[in-house]
C-alpha cells in the first residue's frame, strides 16, 4: 500500500494534483493518499491537510503573506516529521515547495517535484538545491531534460498536463449555445487570472478593451472566464459598472477559450491552455512598479508567455505593464478580428506549439514515475 502525499498551491495546481492522484488510484487501487490542495483534490480523493491559511496574492509578499507562509510551512513540516510516507510529490509553487522539498528530505522522505521550478526563466541556482534535495523531477517542457541531466538531477519528461485537461476538439456552436452567445457575430474571450490582485490589475483595462472593440464592432459579445478562486462579488464590482454586457462562465476555462474568436489573457499557464485550444489571443500581465522592475532583472528570458518561449519567437503579443492598456488591447484584438492571415498564422503556430508539448498522458506517466519512487 503505498503513502503519497501531494502538496501544491493554487488552482492550476489543485487540477494538476487532481489528476495525479486519479491516475495513482488507477495504477494502484490501494494508494493511499494525503496532501495540501483544493477543492478537486479533495474530490480526487486526497485526504487534505487541515488549519492551513489560503495563499493568494501576486508580486511581492506583505507581511500578512509571509506570516500565513511561514505559519503554513511550519505546519506542514511538523505533519512531515511526524508521518511516514513512501513519496513527497511536490507540485509547481517553488516559493514554497522548494522550502517544503528541504524539510521532507530532512525528514527522510523520498522527494518527487512534478511541474518543476522554471530555473531556465529566473533564479537558476535553485537547481544546486534540487540537487540536494530532490530525488526525481518530473518536468513537462521538452527542452528541461537536458538542464537537469546536465546539473547531474535525476529526470523525466512525462509531457504537459494540459493536454489531458483540454478536449482533442470542441463543438464551438454548441458551446455558444450553452452559454447564451446566440445571434452570431465574433466573440472575445477574457480570461483575467486567478489570483484576486490579478483581477484588480487586469480586469480594467480588459473591459475598456471590450468597450472600444464593441464600438468598432457592435454585433462583438464578450465572455469571462471565472477562476474557482475569484468570487462573484470582487467580479460583479467591475462588471457592474463595465457599461457593455459580459456574460461569466465559471469552471470552464478551456471551454470559453473555444467558444470565443480572440482571447484577452493573463500572463500564466492559461495562455498555454489557450494555444492547446487553438485559439488566437492577445497576452497582458500587470502588476506594482516595484514587482515588475524587480522582475525584469531576474527574468532570463526574452519573453514572458509560454507560448513565445516554446515557438522561440513572438507568436503571440505580449503587453506588459504600460502597454497594458484598453487602447493597445483593443488594438491587437482588432487586428486579429479584421485580419484573417494573421489569424490563420497565429492558429498555425499554436498548433506547432501544441505539437511541441508530446502526446496526453502526463498524469499517467508522472503516477508511473512516482509508484517507481515508492517501490525503490
Amino acid at each position: 500500500m503505498p503513502k503519497v502525499m501531494i502538496v501544491t498551491g493554487e488552482a492550476s495546481g489543485d487540477q494538476h494534483g487532481a489528476n495525479l492522484a486519479t491516475a495513482l488510484r488507477a495504477a494502484d487501487p490501494t494508494c493511499e493518499l494525503s496532501g495540501v490542495g483544493g477543492p478537486r483534490m479533495s474530490a480526487a480523493g486526497v485526504r487534505l491537510l487541515e488549519g492551513l491559511r489560503r495563499l493568494d496574492h501576486m508580486g511581492l509578499a506583505g507581511l500578512s503573506i509571509l506570516r500565513d507562509g511561514y505559519y503554513n510551512l511550519r505546519l506542514i513540516a511538523r505533519y512531515l516529521r511526524s508521518h511516514r510516507f513512501d513519496a513527497v510529490v511536490l507540485i509547481d509553487n517553488a516559493g514554497m515547495n522548494l522550502q517544503l522539498a528541504k524539510a521532507a528530505k530532512a525528514a527522510g522522505h523520498r522527494v518527487v517535484y512534478y511541474i518543476a521550478p522554471q530555473i531556465w526563466a529566473s533564479r537558476p541556482r535553485r537547481i544546486r538545491l534540487m540537487k540536494r534535495v530532490i530525488d526525481l523531477v518530473l518536468v513537462i517542457f521538452p527542452f528541461e531534460p537536458a538542464l537537469y541531466e546536465q546539473a547531474g538531477v535525476a529526470c523525466r519528461f512525462v509531457g504537459h498536463p494540459l493536454l489531458d485537461e483540454v478536449a482533442a476538439t470542441y463543438d464551438r456552436d454548441a458551446l455558444r449555445r450553452q452559454f447564451g452567445l446566440t445571434g452570431g457575430g465574433r466573440v472575445v474571450g477574457l480570461l483575467p487570472g486567478s489570483r484576486v490582485r490579478e483581477i484588480e490589475f487586469l480586469l480594467p483595462p480588459m473591459l475598456a478593451a471590450a468597450r472600444r472593440i464593441r464600438s468598432a464592432i457592435p454585433e462583438c459579445r464578450f465572455v469571462l472566464a471565472q477562476a474557482s478562486s475569484i468570487s462573484h462579488s470582487l467580479l460583479d464590482r467591475y462588471l457592474s459598472s463595465a457599461a457593455i454586457p459580459v456574460t461569466v462562465v465559471a469552471g470552464q476555462p478551456s471551454e470559453v477559450m473555444a467558444a470565443s474568436d480572440v482571447l484577452l489573457v493573463a500572463s500564466g499557464t492559461a495562455t498555454l491552455q489557450a494555444a492547446i485550444v487553438g485559439t488566437p489571443m492577445v497576452l497582458t500581465y500587470r502588476t506594482t512598479w516595484l514587482t515588475y522592475q524587480l522582475a525584469k532583472r531576474m527574468i532570463l528570458v526574452r519573453w514572458i508567455g509560454l507560448v513565445n518561449i516554446l515557438a522561440g519567437r513572438e507568436v503571440i503579443p505580449e503587453l506588459i505593464q504600460g502597454d497594458a492598456t484598453g487602447e493597445r488591447l483593443s488594438q491587437e484584438a482588432l487586428r486579429l478580428l479584421r485580419d484573417r492571415g494573421a489569424y490563420e498564422k497565429m492558429k498555425q503556430d499554436l498548433a506547432d506549439v501544441r505539437q511541441s508539448l508530446g502526446e496526453p498522458g502526463a498524469s499517467e506517466r508522472a503516477a508511473e514515475a512516482v509508484l517507481k519512487v515508492c517501490a525503490a
